[in-house]
């Protein structure tokens, strides 16, 4: 499996909370691993790559907040851009903790060669780069996307190769205006296409974002998750909070989730009803996040439909994204909204 340098930390680090390494010798342990609530830096992170049908490529893009609690707003410019092409290559502005892979993408012609895009990021007084480039190492497929962020309980099945990501749709226009402290309705609907991996307890997801009852097809068989997962999905919640961590990678349980996160602007001034699961890699217990133990991802709407309102403490101009996720890959969707007074 391909990883960039700043991959291999970035993907250890993420499952690494405080951690003591036992030695080979098995006395005491030679290091202990520490974790921060703030003051550290924030990394970017190349993804890798993928072939579009056209010839032309899609580079993938993420990052590594190795603070806990510190979120940053960094505007796009000097330390948050990236070259050539930008600074402006539709990367986020806001930060959260932790890890956020596969987060946005950049399309290159297929003549992009031996160049690079290098994204720059300065936080905390640290500035950080990544290098993407088209080096066969870094080539993916989705398999190798849904391995990194421990997809279908980290499972390395074959048909994940021809995994397909979730359909996405967001109801109205994708510019909207709304007072300050005045509620906005956002409604988003999604769909798993070939319901692959499908729930662990065989019932059955919206397989389109038509929005449209009774195009659910029949449940395949129930596959419970194995006991070495974690627990996740056993219905043991004791298990799953106490079971050593089997895998580097956090793992993430399979069926069709979505939510909302604040990707340009101060999420501080943005309040979610209800509250979004979180699409970064929190593992504590009970975190509300899908790498969470021992959490179970719930039933989707049978009609795939997702009603959230928002609402926005101060004016600005705010990019909300939509994650839509099977379990294993993620589709995106973007609202600008332009908040007055």
């Amino acid at each position: 499996m391909r990883r960039s340098a700043a991959g291999v930390a970035i993907a250890i680090a993420a499952a690494t909370g405080l951690a003591r390494p036992a030695p080979a010798n098995g006395g005491e342990a030679a290091q202990t691993r520490f974790t921060y609530s703030s003051g550290q830096p924030l990394s970017p992170a190349y993804e890798g790559w993928m072939y579009n049908a056209d010839g032309s490529v899609t580079m993938y893009f993420g990052y590594m907040n190795t603070n806990w609690l510190q979120e940053f707003d960094i505007p796009v410019g000097p330390a948050n851009g990236i070259e050539p092409g930008g600074p402006d290559r539709g990367q986020p502005t806001h930060f959260y903790p932790r890890r956020s892979p596969f987060l946005f993408t950049i399309n290159v012609p297929k003549d992009f060669g031996q160049k690079e895009l290098i994204w720059t990021l300065t936080a905390n007084g640290r500035t950080e780069k990544a290098y993407a480039s088209l080096k066969s190492d870094y080539e993916i497929d989705a398999q190798v996307i849904s391995t990194e962020v421990g997809g279908d309980f980290g499972s390395l099945r074959d048909e994940l190769r021809t995994n397909i990501a979730p359909e996405l749709r967001i109801e109205g226009t994708k510019q909207r205006t709304v007072k300050a402290g005045e509620p906005l309705t956002l409604t988003a609907f999604a769909g798993d296409p070939d319901n692959l991996p499908a729930r662990r307890d065989g019932r059955p997801q919206p397989r389109n974002a038509s929005g449209r009852m009774g195009e659910v097809p029949p449940a395949p068989p129930a596959q419970p998750a194995p006991p070495a997962q974690g627990g996740r999905g056993a219905g043991n919640a004791a298990g799953a909070l106490f079971r050593p961590p089997t895998s580097l990678v956090p793992q993430m349980g399979p069926g069709l989730h979505f939510s909302w996160i604040v990707y340009r602007g101060p999420a501080a001034k943005v309040s979610f009803d209800p509250d979004q699961l979180k699409a970064w890699t929190d593992t504590r217990a009970y975190a509300n996040s899908a790498w969470s133990p021992p959490y179970t991802v719930p039933l989707p709407p049978p009609d795939g439909k997702w009603v959230s309102r928002v609402q926005f403490s101060e004016p600005g101009t705010y990019v909300l994204r939509a994650i839509a996720s099977d379990g294993a890959l993620f589709t995106y969707e973007n609202v600008t909204v332009t908040v007055t007074r």
